[in-house]
């Protein structure tokens, strides 16, 4: 396997964030002001992408849930496994409020992070959402 980028890399530690947050139970905000003082077990300490991309998440996610829950035809939000979730708020923060990054290159990177962590169907489904929210971005940042 090929040396992932560090915002690839950053953006898995992002979702191992946020992923062991809501399978433990606790508060997103708690568990990575822990992970940015106190690496403990994790071999390096959290880049600062990985904290933006989960405290961007946090500042944004009632209306990036708003989105999915809106646009998720037939799937509610409980409904879908917790890897998706978790990488559907993390790519529509991306794609909504990081510039930085291309909007193709989110999207690609969510469903990258799918294919190898979810379901069969996760992929697809995925790349659909959030190529969906991309094609609305203009009418949904207005």
């Amino acid at each position: 396997m090929s040396t992932l980028g560090s915002r690839s890399k950053a953006r898995r530690r992002a979702l191992d964030v946020l992923f062991e947050a809501e399978q433990r139970g606790v508060d997103p905000a708690t568990l990575l002001a822990e992970r940015v003082t106190d690496p403990g077990t994790h071999s390096s300490s959290l880049p600062r992408y990985a904290a933006d991309m989960v405290e961007g998440v946090l500042t944004h996610r009632e209306r990036i849930d708003e989105l999915l829950t809106t646009y998720a035809q037939g799937w509610t939000l409980d409904r879908m496994p917790a890897v998706d979730r978790c990488v559907l708020r993390l790519g529509t923060w991306e794609i909504l409020w990081n510039d930085d990054v291309p909007d193709a290159v989110a999207a690609d990177e969510a469903v990258e992070m799918v294919r190898d962590l979810s379901t069969d169907e996760s992929p697809g489904f995925v790349n659909g959402l959030l190529g969906r929210l991309i094609d609305l971005k203009p009418t949904l940042l207005a």
